[in-house]
């Protein structure tokens, strides 16, 4: 039996936009709890295929069992809107409290995962009465002096362009899950192999 079937069906999280300029930006809520809290993806997300993965839907719903949790797909990324020019950190940054604005959220802890970490602390710098804490996890003050030179950054978007969609960047990023056939699933849908689904509300 699945996770989403264990952990999540209590749930079923409704996805909404929030307007943020002109780009609509797809969210989630969900849990319930003393305080809320804004969970910001890395590079790349798909907040409806998330409970398709069961590692990903038990640590959401761990989550949600002592807060109010909101997920949302950054700009240009998953169920928001596509065939937006790059964003500047700061666009991205006011995405979140976009976000927050439309669920009614004045303040929240704010949870920065990979490169969602970078955004998570300029919002807190510019926002601290809306930021009730700052989390960090995996993340990095500068990409090209704690993960990649340029050089090998130009090589991996290369082997990202010939290969998304098969899973592959499973040895990338958990090379401890490829031989899971469950995380084999899970890591082909966050890069596009997956099937995408909308449950939207106005």
């Amino acid at each position: 039996m699945s996770a989403r079937t264990i952990e999540s069906d209590a749930m079923q999280p409704d996805t909404h936009y929030a307007k943020s300029g002109d780009v609509r930006i797809a969210y989630q809520v969900f849990g319930q709890g003393a305080f809320d809290l804004v969970y910001v993806p890395g590079f790349v997300s798909n907040i409806d295929l998330y409970w398709d993965y069961p590692a990903m839907a038990h640590f959401l719903a761990r989550l949600g069992s002592f807060c109010r949790v909101i997920v949302f797909d950054k700009r240009g990324t998953g169920l928001s809107d596509r065939g937006v020019s790059v964003p500047t950190l700061e666009e991205r940054m006011d995405d979140v409290r976009a976000v927050m604005d439309a669920v009614g959220s004045e303040r929240a802890a704010v949870f920065g995962v990979s490169e969602g970490g970078a955004m998570s602390m300029l919002f807190a710098a510019t926002y601290p009465e809306r930021t009730q804490a700052l989390v960090l996890c995996g993340t990095y003050p500068h990409f090209f002096t704690y993960v990649l030179s340029p050089e090998a950054f130009e090589e991996s978007l290369a082997r990202v362009e010939t290969t998304w969609g098969t899973g592959a960047s499973l040895a990338v990023f958990a090379p401890s899950k490829v031989a899971d056939e469950r995380s084999g699933n899970g890591g082909g849908a966050s890069n596009g192999s997956g099937r995408a689904r909308r449950r939207c509300s106005p």
